[in-house]
């Protein structure tokens, strides 16, 4: 018992109740070319609509990696998805000045920002920002007023232009709305010169001649808040004035949604006064709103209110403009095609399995160099994840320059990486159609194969193979770039790539559960593979709890009662034949002990996939006694 230096009562509680945990066998990532998102960071997407709200729509330039994502998460719901982009010449949009790269949010916390680049920074690289505009309602003035100076107009009926007898038309915007007549007819601004305003859509009241009243404007997205900004109750308490403003982001081209002026996002009810709170203690303060909650925008410097950016509990008076503030981005840049050191870079973030557990690493469609580093240095470093890769495209699209030249394509590309158990091939390209621009484009199968692996996982377990008719059924195909004959097939699976194969009336197929493993072992086999991961995965987690205990009979007798139990859960589950575990004085010998060492020897029978079956069909003479000749043919 514990020591104690005067009588009383101690009470201990012990827990035995470790067990061996499950562990995540279905988390898939993937670094690639994508048009909007966060640069080298990853994110974890659960479906192909958070995909597009993340990295936005397919185009010609990144649709490969797109649908390798995409077409993985058909099959589950759990993606790290990293953006690369070439990081000299990417840009993101800015209000004005000269555009800059800030990829994600630890560069722009790191950034020196600058005046000289505007109010609004795009969130993202990529040419997608140019289409966003910003529009701030920083007073009530600016939501509706009376302008003075424009008097003296007319407009004829079914007309769209206000015409001036003078030139001071600078207080209105385009976008802005007018209230035209004595019946306030509301019509939008469609352009200003010096004389005429243009409508977007023609006046339909009576004809207006010298009309001497004065135009009253509202703001263009006056029908998105619920009133004029004024003074947030904060300020008011502290004895300040007209600190409240309203911000609007909007796809001012359409480039994001499709549609023109659609607006994006509605921030009302922010305070320029970074001590600004709302009755329960949630941060007003526009910077950091904008900075934590927009999808689109980075704050990069205050607008144009005065004292904008002081405490309010001063007594601060803010100013208050007239007219709305509003900012288009432009000068981003999608930057040239990603190169294999930036592809590089980005799977380096999957590098450390104790900063991200992932299962499959999806190769898209990269080339040689860039698979023999995610083999070597990150599957093979893990030992706990396995890459999915398919062949080069020029290997399968195509290229049909004489039968056979496809398989000696594929081969010699295997040829090109390593051996190892960590790794596995498919045979091609799939041809399928993006629903987003409205056409068809061949896309690597890697991302269907390792989801056939997730859809084995959640319908199976990690051990049964994901091959064959019952679990390796291929989904969205049109066709094949590639549907290798039956000697095509031999030729790929005997050098360790797995064919796809489309059967007339029975689907497209994954027709084998190689690794790219090349001496003969149990772990040229998928399900194997991935049997050890979870085996290693799953005890390894739970053997931290030995961790300075004492190795003595009751930690190895405990080690055992841990593990045993797991294993003979798997074994009821058809993944392994059998097992023994050894954890006593025979392999923790007294030198194992005092070198603060623990040992326990786990040793599998695992089980296999069935991949050749050879049926028998003997034909017999009447007389025959069956049992003469059983078993002669096997």
């Amino acid at each position: 018992m514990p020591f104690q230096v005067s009588p009383g009562v101690n009470v201990s509680e012990i827990d035995l109740t470790t067990v061996v945990p499950a562990v995540s066998t279905t988390d898939g990532a993937i670094a690639g070319h994508f048009a909007w998102g966060p640069a080298d960071n990853r994110v974890l997407v659960s479906s192909e609509d958070a995909l597009v709200q993340t990295f936005s729509k397919p185009n010609a330039n990144t649709a490969d990696d797109f649908f390798t994502a995409a077409n993985f998460l058909a099959y589950g719901n759990s993606l790290y998805v990293v953006r690369v982009v070439e990081n000299t010449t990417a840009k993101n949009a800015v209000t004005s000045g000269t555009a800059r790269l800030i990829q994600n949010e630890d560069e722009y916390d790191a950034a020196t920002l600058s005046g000289s680049n505007g109010e609004w920074l795009a969130k993202y690289p990529g040419q997608l920002g140019n289409s966003l505009k910003v529009s701030v309602c920083a007073s009530a003035a600016a939501f509706e007023n009376s302008v003075t100076n424009l008097t003296n107009y007319s407009i004829s009926r079914n007309n769209s232009n206000v015409v001036f007898s003078n030139t001071a038309t600078t207080n209105v915007s385009v976008g802005d709305i007018l209230l035209l007549g004595p019946d306030r007819e509301a019509r939008k601004v469609k352009s200003v010169s010096d004389s005429v305003i243009t409508l977007t859509q023609a006046y339909s009241g009576n004809t207006l001649s010298a009309y001497t009243t004065s135009l009253t404007r509202r703001w263009e997205y006056f029908s998105n808040v619920d009133g004029a900004p004024t003074t947030t109750a904060y300020a008011n308490s502290v004895n300040a004035q007209a600190d409240e403003i309203h911000i609007i982001v909007e796809d001012e081209d359409g480039a994001i949604t499709g549609t023109p002026k659609t607006v994006l996002e509605v921030f009302k009810g922010l305070s320029v006064a970074p001590d600004a709170k709302d009755s329960v203690g949630n941060n007003l303060y526009y910077k950091d709103v904008i900075n934590n909650q927009s999808q689109w925008l980075w704050w990069n410097s205050h607008i144009s209110k005065t004292n904008a950016g002081s405490r309010a509990d001063a007594g601060t008076s803010f100013g208050s403009p007239t007219t709305p503030i509003n900012d288009s981005l432009s000068g981003g840049l999608d930057g040239n095609a990603p190169g294999e050191d930036d592809y590089i870079r980005g799977y380096n973030t999957f590098a450390s399995a104790e900063d991200v557990d992932v299962s499959l690493v999806l190769g898209s469609a990269i080339g040689q160099t860039v698979a023999v580093h995610i083999i070597n240095n990150i599957a093979e470093s893990r030992k706990d994840c396995i890459a999915v890769l398919s062949p080069e495209r020029a290997d399968v699209v195509n290229n049909n320059a004489y039968v056979g030249k496809q398989a000696e394509d594929i081969v010699a590309y295997r040829n090109t990486l390593p051996s190892s158990s960590y790794a596995v091939l498919d045979s091609g390209w799939k041809y399928q159609y993006d629903k987003y621009n409205d056409t068809y484009r061949y896309v690597p199968l890697n991302g269907d194969t390792a989801g056939l692996m997730v859809q084995t996982d959640l319908t199976r377990d990690p051990w049964y193979s994901p091959a064959g008719f019952n679990r390796g059924n291929v989904k969205n195909v049109i066709k094949l770039a590639y549907n290798p004959n039956k000697a095509e097939r031999d030729l790929l699976y005997k050098n360790g790539v797995n064919p796809v194969v489309t059967f007339p009336g029975q689907g497209t197929v994954l027709f084998g559960d190689k690794t790219l493993l090349a001496q003969p072992s149990a772990f040229d086999r998928i399900n194997v593979r991935r049997l050890f991961i979870v085996l290693e995965k799953a005890i390894s987690t739970a053997a931290k709890f030995t961790l300075f205990e004492f190795n003595d009979d009751f930690t190895r007798s405990q080690f055992k009662n841990l593990v045993e139990p797991f294993l003979r859960d798997v074994q009821g589950r058809r993944g392994i034949t059998d097992f023994q575990v050894v954890c006593d004085g025979t392999n923790n010998t007294g030198e194992v002990i005092d070198r603060n060492e623990f040992i326990g020897d786990i040793y599998i029978k695992p089980a296999r996939s069935i991949n050749f079956i050879q049926l028998n069909f003997v034909a017999v003479r009447t007389g025959v006694d069956f049992n003469e000749v059983v078993g002669q043919f096997g």
